[in-house]
């Protein structure tokens, strides 16, 4: 990662120089304005078709190679460079006027030496700088991990009374005038985890205090509420958003390669004829000049204009899929590859807020004896209720104490308060904090002073545990008011009850829990509430029999499952620990796990409470949507990093896995031996569903990788959970070189950018995840259900429009190639041009261009059918549009008319060659444009125009080219008939043999139509 050390910020100290930072700027663009224009050309020439045409250009600047005007080879390729100058310089010009919005923010600096932020909230977009912040505040990480949740951090303590008043005006004890420094450790790509210590020197004594990456506003993030003052630490390459940001792979599509292969064999011909005429010229004189100047004469076999017409094809359905009304919001962000959404064979889709929409419903509570749910609510209100509230024959107060009552009523007793322990725990376990707006009624002081229920909303960095605690206010038990050291509570009764926050535990992915330690002031008892996933619940609580079991019922059912428990602590087994957690924190070298091993110790024999459940409900239309994409061949599989059962669940749910379908658990591996037992077991099933976890994943693929994916690759369906970001990206690779088939990745989260990167075509979601998805991929949609029609209307018609597009280029060169070809051979090998000057530039732009263009319009089927017959998918998953097959039959087709009009326009001329040159060429014209009428299959009104507008052209330019054609000859009958005679020999044949072939062998989408 570079020569990244740990350093340290001084803060007061003038003698101490200023810590130097790497500049701060962003700068996406690929060039600047003086290698603007060398850059965009060297990347055009050095590829070598590119290239091959600019020697050809420049090949007539010698005398002994001219074929014709110089304008005829530099026109086309200038046509070429211009449009791509355009295009590259757009982009670069939008690059630049992002970086200079975010390169232009403003942001307060308040110290003359070192640097010191003032920031305040939405007034910028994305906070430029790694900071360790002096003063509380919520932000917003969308960018950086894909969640939109707002996030707390916390300020040094030691300087969250240092007062700081506005213009730069500040009293007491001031922010600038403390001895302070802050040690930090060296830059690196950990978002998650940060190392410091701050201290204070002037105190009396010392202040040291520890920092983690709850005392940092992260680059790349949102202040959403507090004015902020901050000390900066890393700045530009430093980031650890730029040292996470890796160049996604330059993707090109299986459709550009397999042009490249035709044009590679296209360029073997046209040496290839080079070669034959001089050859049957028996090699006499300067043959190799004569080699050249056919290589330069039937250049017109390598189409030029090729790439230019696909690149706009590619352009025009772009803006087609951004146009769609049925699928709303979509935006293209790599306009090169739309051609791949039309033969992708494998999806590769994360689950939580891609299949499922991200919003928790709660569901269950579950007390190993009674278990809640929608329905009976009511009963754990009436619990809470009862629990909080005197009556007048009291046997239950608030702190729980009872009076002698009859059994039942103990038995009545003992429920209501395990219900009211656990309500009390889901309401005080977590990191939600409750927000107050303004609302028209009253504003925001005076909500939040009197806790108005209308204008309060909840803001935590997790949407289940917002989820929890709508749930504790809907049953009585109301979070009212939070901030760093207290939380309040409000009972059923209107009572307000507070407890200081002791210490928080935030929750981690490797961690899977999180706790909470705080004082009851009424009664001064300490606890300590945790919540966490069960598989590690199960070994901290005390010992029973139903945890594991109820878990499992509750993940088959699709619920996201946590285990609530509580531990009772004394004030010195507190202090105690208390000790030992500050003195783990200080440590600079291996301080998280000296953390964890403290907290660890509380952690033993607490007392279960209850299982909650939530419910992360499905998108809209996902089930057809999957029905869609089986029906048309692509193989879908999930990867999440949710727990097996609930993956299992949501599969079943969204019919991933069909009802008649059987499910192959791939049990845990940990061992080669283990592995080898497990694939033979599943080797012996058949059409079944594969679900297996990410650490059985992942050794599998270490000892038995190749015949892994050949079982997987066999299934129906895969459902890969715990799955790592990493790994999500290891199988898109897998399956890329195992199958040699596209891939595409669907996702939502910053979690999933890796797989869409690593995927053929990448498609994002707009979630509640955030953008980073969205950002990072190839195509971005707001729904799941739009990718049925992105695929199966416009990969669909893209792929096929640009096959029909490139076979009609190519047919368009080799038709006047093979016509130079037959003209060359019948006057004795001579290597002297057919059509010069402006007739060969006009055959391949105005003559032609407009109408072979319009073919990007042509569809087979309306969108309608498109969508309702989704096999019609499958027929291009074997790539039957563009194959050998289909460019040998174009081949024979341009030889076929090629040497009809030649032959027939030596046949019927008369006198003047001349009149070669007018019948040929006017025959040329009409039977490119005929055989643009004979390709289509579904009339556009632009087609016409371009049809129209073409042969309006021709005519109006024979005015003009009396140099090249005899003006008074095209104006008699002879003219006229053995045109007509010529190029119906040339389109009739191909005319009848389109009439049988669909009437005996008709293509699977003309049954449809019909």
């Amino acid at each position: 990662m570079g020569d990244f050390r740990p350093r340290t910020v001084w803060l007061g100290h003038p003698e101490k120089r200023e810590q130097r930072y790497p500049r701060n700027v962003i700068n996406n663009q690929k060039y600047n304005f003086f290698t603007f224009l060398p850059g965009v050309l060297f990347n055009q020439f050095k590829y070598f078709f590119n290239l091959y045409f600019l020697l050809l250009a420049c090949s007539q600047f010698v005398n002994e190679l001219r074929l014709g005007a110089l304008y005829t080879y530099w026109v086309p390729l200038g046509i070429v460079l211009i449009i791509t100058i355009l295009r590259e310089a757009v982009e670069e010009i939008r690059c630049y006027c992002r970086d200079k919005e975010v390169n232009s923010q403003i942001y307060s600096k308040l110290s003359i030496r070192g640097k010191i932020l003032c920031l305040t909230p939405f007034c910028i977009s994305y906070f430029p700088h790694f900071c360790l912040v002096l003063g509380s505040c919520f932000l917003r990480t969308d960018q950086l991990d894909g969640e939109t949740d707002w996030k707390l951090r916390h300020p040094v303590a030691c300087t969250q009374r240092l007062k700081v008043m506005p213009h730069l005006m500040f009293l007491g004890d001031d922010l600038l005038q403390i001895r302070s420094y802050v040690y930090a450790e060296e830059p690196n790509i950990d978002i998650h985890n940060f190392i410091g210590t701050f201290t204070r020197e002037d105190g009396d004594p010392p202040v040291n205090e520890s920092l983690s990456i709850e005392n940092t506003l992260w680059a790349s993030t949102v202040i959403a509420s507090g004015t902020v003052v901050g000390v900066v630490i890393y700045t530009g390459k430093e980031l650890r958003s730029v040292m996470n940001t890796s160049d996604p792979r330059h993707k090109v599509g299986l459709f550009d390669l397999e042009v490249n292969c035709l044009t590679k064999i296209l360029f073997g011909a046209l040496v290839v004829v080079s070669l034959v005429m001089v050859a049957l010229q028996h090699f006499a004189g300067h043959w190799y000049l004569q080699i050249f100047r056919f290589l330069l004469l039937f250049s017109n076999i390598v189409p030029i204009s090729l790439r230019v017409n696909l690149d706009m094809g590619k352009m025009v359905f772009s803006w087609m899929i951004r146009r769609d009304s049925k699928i709303p919001g979509t935006v293209v962000r790599a306009s090169t590859i739309p051609e791949q959404l039309g033969r992708i064979s494998y999806l590769l889709t994360d689950k939580t807020g891609t299949l499922t929409q991200n919003e928790m419903v709660f569901r269950r509570l579950h007390l190993g004896t009674v278990a809640y749910g929608m329905d009976s609510m009511d009963e754990v209100q009436s619990h809470v209720f009862s629990a909080y509230t005197q009556f007048n024959d009291s046997t239950i107060n608030p702190c729980g104490n009872t009076t002698p009552i009859p059994a039942a009523t103990k038995v009545r007793k003992t429920i209501s308060s395990r219900v009211h322990e656990a309500v009390k725990a889901i309401a005080l376990v977590h990191c939600v904090t409750p927000a107050y707006e303004a609302n028209g009624v009253a504003d925001q002081a005076e909500a939040e002073q009197h806790y108005e229920d209308t204008c309060r909303v909840y803001q935590a960095a997790s949407p289940d545990e917002v989820s929890l605690v709508q749930w504790t206010e809907s049953v009585g038990l109301t979070l009212v008011g939070r901030d760093q050291n207290s939380m309040q509570l409000r009972t059923p009764s209107g009572q307000i009850l507070n407890f200081t926050i002791l210490q928080i535990f935030p929750f981690t992915y490797v961690s899977k829990r999180m706790g909470i330690i705080v004082r009851d002031e009424s009664t001064g008892e300490i606890t300590f509430y945790m919540k966490g996933a069960d598989v590690v619940m199960a070994g901290i609580v005390q010992y029973n029999d139903w945890l594991e079991e109820e878990c499992g019922n509750m993940a088959r059912e699709g619920l996201r499952v946590l285990v609530v428990s509580k531990k009772s602590l004394t004030e010195e087994q507190y202090q105690d620990f208390e000790a030992r957690y500050v003195q783990a924190k200080l440590s600079v070298h291996d301080r998280s796990l000296k953390v964890a091993t403290v907290i660890e110790s509380l952690e033993m024999e607490m007392e279960l409470l209850c299982l909650t459940g939530v419910e992360d409900q499905l998108q809209a239309d996902v089930r057809p949507t999957l029905e869609i994409l089986r029906n048309a061949g692509i193989k879908v599989w999930m990867l999440t990093g949710d727990k097996l059962e609930t993956a299992t669940c949501t599969a079943k749910n969204a019919h991933l896995v069909t009802r008649n379908q059987e499910i192959h658990i791939f049990n845990s591996v940990t061992t080669r031996g283990e592995a080898h037992l497990e694939l033979n077991a599943f080797r012996r099933k058949h059409d079944c569903a594969l679900v297996i976890s990410g650490d059985s994943l992942e050794v599998c693929l270490k000892f038995y990788e190749y015949e892994f994916m050949e079982l997987a690759c066999q299934c129906p369906a895969v459902v890969c959970c715990r799955c790592a970001p990493t790994q999500k990206a290891q199988i898109v690779r897998l399956l890329q070189e195992r199958t040699g088939k596209l891939t595409c990745a669907v996702g939502d989260g910053g979690n999933d950018v890796s797989m869409i990167q690593e995927a053929d075509c990448g498609v994002g979601v707009e979630g509640k995840e955030g953008k980073q998805a969205s950002l990072a991929a190839d195509f971005s949609v707001t729904q799941f259900k739009h990718l049925g029609r992105l695929l199966m209307v416009h990969g669909r018609n893209s792929y096929k429009r640009s096959a029909g597009l490139s076979q009609f280029v190519i047919h368009r060169s080799l038709c006047i190639s093979t016509m130079q070809a037959v003209f060359s051979s019948v006057f004795y090998f001579a290597s002297v041009p057919l059509y010069q000057g402006f007739l060969i530039i006009g055959y391949s732009t105005i003559y032609t261009m407009f109408p072979v263009f319009s073919l990007v319009l042509d569809k087979d089927v309306k969108s309608e059918v498109a969508m309702l017959y989704p096999e019609l998918y499958k027929d291009l998953l074997k790539g039957r549009p563009l194959s050998f097959k289909t460019f040998l039959i174009w081949v024979l087709i341009s030889i076929y008319q090629g040497s009809i009009i030649m032959y027939g326009a030596l046949l019927l001329f008369e006198s003047e060659f001349v009149h070669i040159v007018a019948i040929s060429f006017t025959s040329l014209i009409l039977t490119e444009l005929l055989m643009v009428a004979l390709t289509i299959q579904t009339w556009h009104w632009l087609m016409i125009v371009a049809e129209l507008l073409s042969l309006a052209c021709y005519i109006a330019s024979l005015v003009f080219l009396h140099e090249f054609i005899d003006v008074y000859f095209i104006a008699t009958m002879s003219f006229l008939w053995k045109v007509t005679v010529i190029t119906l020999v040339s389109c009739l044949p191909l005319y009848i043999l389109k009439y049988l072939r669909r009437r005996f062998s008709p293509p699977n989408y003309s049954k449809l139509t019909t």
